[in-house]
C-alpha cells in the first residue's frame, strides 16, 4: 500500500490550517517513464476534506483497485552505487577437531601446527615431522566485506580444505586473520565450522564410500568480526553515479528519464553501464535519504532477447523477448548399440585333442529415427517457442541443437550463450 505524502498527511506539521479548505487528489495507473512515454491511464478525482473520518479508508481502497505496475521494478534492484562495493578478504588457518578426518601429515600441515604452538611457548621444532595431522586441516578462509562495514560488525566466512582432509564435519576454525589485497588486517575469524554434507564409509580396495555434497567445504555464519573500516566515498563534485548490473543503453536511458521525473534534470546515462545523478540543492546534507529515495523510484527496465544454453548440465532458460522467423525444422535421432557377449568354443564329446576355449562376439546395430520436416510460423513470443519445440517431442538436448542451428540460418533474433 502506498504510504501518503509528507506534505498530504493530516497529522503532518504542513498540513497544519488547511483541513477546512478542499484538496482535490489524482491517481494514475500504469505510468511508464520509458523514454517519456506514458501508458495509457485511469484517472480519479475525488474532492474531500482532510476532516473527514472515511479518508484513510478511500486511500486504502484506492491502493488496492489501481496496484502499481507489475513489471515495474525499483532503481535499488537494477543499479548499484558507485564506490560502495564489496571487498575480498582471504586467510591461511587451521580447523581442528575432525576425529580422523584431517590431514595425512603433510609438511605444511605439520609445520602450520609447530607455528601455533610456538605461539603457546611449546617449541616442537625438533619433533615436528613426528606431530600427528589427522585431527587438522589446513584451510583457506574467504570472506566479503561489505561497504561501511564498521569495526565490531561481524561478516559470513567460507573455510575450504586446502590439504587432503576427508570432511570438515565437527570442526572448529581457530583464530584467522582475514587481510585484504594491500596485506593489512580487516577481520578475524574464527567459530565451528559447519558442513552441508557428509562423508562415510571404510575407503580403501574393497571397502565402500557414501558422500553427500562437498564435506571440505563448510561456512561459519557471522564467523568474522571485523577489525578495521575500509574507507568507502560514493559522492564526487555533488554527484552520484550509479552502476547498472546488467549494462544496457536502453535501460541506462530509461533509468535516467525515471529519475528525472522525480528529481528534474539531475540524472544522465553516461554509457550502457553509468548514470550520473547530481544531488539537488535541498538533499546535499543528507545523502542517506537522497539515495534512499534515488533507489526507490520505479521503472521498467529493458530485457534483452537472450537464450542460455548449459551444456553440461542441461538447461536451457530463455527470455520472453525471443523472436523466431519463419522456419522449418526436422530433428531425427540416431541410436547406435554395441553388444559384445563372450562365446565358449569346445571340442566334441570324446575328442582326444582340442581345448575350450572363451571369445568374445561383437554385435553392431544402427536405428535412425524418422523426422518429418515440420514448418514453424512466425513466433513473436517465448510461449510459442517453448510450445512449438514440445510439439516435436525433442529432449533438451535435442533443442540444443535446434537453436544453435536456428542462429546460424538467421532465423533466431536473440542472443545465444552457451555456457
Amino acid at each position: 500500500m502506498p504510504l501518503v505524502p509528507r506534505h498530504l498527511n493530516p497529522r503532518s506539521r504542513h498540513a497544519h490550517n488547511s483541513s477546512a479548505l478542499p484538496v482535490e487528489f489524482k491517481f494514475t495507473q500504469n505510468q511508464n517513464p520509458r523514454f517519456g512515454q506514458k501508458k495509457p491511464s485511469r484517472k480519479i478525482t475525488a474532492k474531500t476534506n482532510w476532516a473527514s473520518p472515511v479518508l484513510f479508508a478511500v486511500l486504502v481502497l484506492l491502493a488496492f483497485l489501481f496496484p502499481a505496475t507489475a513489471d515495474d521494478v525499483r532503481v535499488g534492484d537494477l543499479a548499484t552505487v558507485g564506490g560502495a562495493r564489496d571487498n575480498q578478504l582471504n586467510g591461511f588457518g587451521l580447523v581442528v577437531g575432525l576425529a580422523g578426518d584431517g590431514d595425512k601429515d603433510p609438511v605444511y600441515t605439520q609445520q602450520a601446527m609447530a607455528n601455533m604452538l610456538e605461539r603457546y611457548g611449546i617449541n616442537v621444532e625438533s619433533i615436528i615431522t613426528q606431530i600427528s595431522a589427522k585431527n587438522v586441516a589446513v584451510v583457506i578462509v574467504t570472506a566479503d566485506i561489505p561497504p561501511f562495514a564498521k569495526p565490531g560488525s561481524r561478516i559470513d566466512v567460507l573455510v575450504s580444505a586446502m590439504g587432503d582432509a576427508k570432511s570438515l564435519q565437527g570442526g572448529t576454525l581457530l583464530q584467522t586473520p582475514l587481510i585484504g589485497a594491500d596485506n593489512k588486517v580487516y577481520a578475524v575469524a574464527q567459530g565451528a565450522v559447519s558442513v552441508g554434507g557428509f562423508a562415510v564409509g571404510t575407503g580403501g580396495t574393497g571397502g565402500s564410500t557414501v558422500t553427500k555434497n562437498i564435506p571440505t567445504v563448510g561456512q561459519i555464519a557471522g564467523g568474522a568480526i571485523v577489525e578495521k573500516e575500509i574507507p568507502t566515498s560514493i559522492v564526487c563534485n555533488n554527484t552520484v553515479e550509479l552502476l547498472l548490473r546488467d549494462p544496457s543503453f536502453i535501460s541506462a536511458a530509461i533509468m535516467a528519464d525515471a529519475i528525472n521525473n522525480v528529481f528534474t534534470n539531475s540524472a544522465r546515462a553516461l554509457d550502457s553501464t553509468s548514470v550520473q545523478v547530481r544531488m539537488p540543492e535541498g538533499t546535499r546534507n543528507n545523502l542517506v535519504d537522497f539515495i534512499a529515495r534515488l533507489e526507490d523510484i520505479e521503472m521498467t527496465p529493458d530485457v534483452p532477447a537472450r537464450i542460455i544454453i548449459n551444456e553440461r548440465t542441461g538447461t536451457i532458460v530463455a527470455t520472453a523477448n525471443v523472436h523466431i522467423s519463419s522456419c522449418a525444422v526436422a530433428c531425427g535421432n540416431i541410436t547406435i548399440n554395441i553388444a559384445s557377449a563372450p562365446v565358449i568354443s569346445q571340442p566334441g564329446a570324446f575328442a582326444k585333442v582340442g581345448r575350450t576355449v572363451s571369445t568374445q562376439q561383437t554385435t553392431t546395430s544402427v536405428n535412425e529415427s524418422k523426422a518429418s520436416m515440420v514448418p514453424f510460423p512466425e513466433m513473436p513470443t517465448v510461449q510459442e517457442v517453448a510450445m512449438a519445440l514440445n510439439s516435436l517431442g525433442v529432449t533438451p538436448r535435442d533443442m540444443m541443437s535446434i537453436f544453435l542451428a536456428m542462429k546460424q540460418a538467421g532465423a533466431l533474433q536473440a542472443d545465444l550463450v552457451i555456457r
